[in-house]
């Protein structure tokens, strides 16, 4: 036998180990995969204890600890509208043991900044809407404006008195898509919490602003507050009277501050349907519900695809607003 081929049989037999080497690393690795998990699971939650988005994750965080048989503990870095949390999220290992739960601050902040220490639809494997908080468009109780036709009206006849206010970039974002799409002119006044944003309305220091449904539902049926319109798809059962945007004519204005599930990019996908399956669970379940209900919060399931989807277009919607406000930094 030639020496020539004696090198091609040598290299054969090499690959042929080489697939056979592989084979058993991936099945060593699915073994490990389906395993999951065996130790303790960290949950990185963007925003401080006490919030809506915090008692949600804790909800989910619960749910999903007594269905994985692990404990999954919350951490909550907030700071910098997410981007804390998200860049720890995006450089943490990815094997399950780390999971991100961030709002829609993993879009607004590219939108307004431009430039993060994360790529979110590079660094971040999607698992789930898991809820969803619609926004209502308010005014002071004992304004003589009514609609939101007067309102506009109002703001364009006086520019200088027109102004809205909130607690982030989120409700800058939404009142901002509420100027484009109208023409209204207004300038933003930034506060600490919703509380600070809902006293300044009360007060009359604000002409409008688009607000929490939770925190404001007290004040808009005790007359201190006016609802004009909500920002979600169809009415909703807290505040059946009030309408829709769209039913006024403003289809473009659409505005649901959700909240979703991540895991760092490559996770294994096992691990991610895995969890993508548990979560949809949690969030059908009929307690949940309830307990979302109760602060306001719409319990929101859905596929890693559809997150993925969700994400690349509200980027994309984001980024418009940003620049057609002028507002990228």
């Amino acid at each position: 036998m030639s020496s020539h081929v004696k090198f091609l049989f040598s290299l054969q037999r090499g690959w042929r180990a080489l697939v056979l080497l592989a084979g058993v690393f991936g099945a060593c690795f699915a073994t490990w995969a389906q395993n999951w998990p065996v130790k303790p699971i960290r949950m990185l939650v963007a925003f401080p204890p006490g919030g809506p988005t915090d008692l949600v994750s804790r909800v989910i965080a619960q749910r999903l600890s007594e269905q994985l048989g692990q404990p999954v503990l919350i951490d909550n870095k907030p700071g910098a509208g997410g981007n804390i949390a998200a860049e720890m999220a995006a450089n943490a290992p990815a094997d399950g043991y780390t999971l991100f739960y961030n709002t829609s601050a993993i879009v607004i902040g590219p939108a307004l900044y431009g430039k993060v220490n994360y790529d979110t639809l590079i660094d971040f494997a999607p698992v789930a809407l898991t809820a969803s908080v619609p926004l209502v468009l308010v005014v002071n109780g004992k304004s003589k404006i009514n609609s939101v036709a007067e309102l506009v009206a109002t703001m364009k006849a006086q520019p200088e008195k027109s102004n809205y206010g909130g607690s982030g970039p989120a409700f800058q974002f939404a009142n901002e898509l509420f100027k484009l799409k109208t023409g209204a002119p207004g300038e933003f006044v930034q506060y600490k919490s919703m509380s600070e944003t809902i006293t300044a309305l009360i007060s009359g220091d604000l002409m409008m602003s688009m607000v929490d449904t939770g925190p404001a539902t007290a004040h808009i049926a005790s007359g201190q507050l006016r609802a004009l319109a909500v920002t979600s798809p169809q009415r909703l059962s807290s505040m059946p009277q009030t309408p829709t945007m769209a039913e006024l004519g403003f289809k473009d204005i659409e505005f649901r501050y959700w909240s979703a599930l991540f895991a760092p990019a490559g996770t294994p996908k096992e691990i991610v349907q895995k969890l993508e399956l548990e979560v949809n669970r949690i969030l059908k379940q009929a307690e949940v519900i309830a307990q979302m209900a109760a602060i306001q919060v719409t319990a929101t399931g859905s596929s890693s695809q559809e997150l993925s989807k969700w994400l690349a277009a509200d980027l994309l919607k984001w980024n418009a607003v940003a620049e057609g406000a002028l507002m990228k930094k």
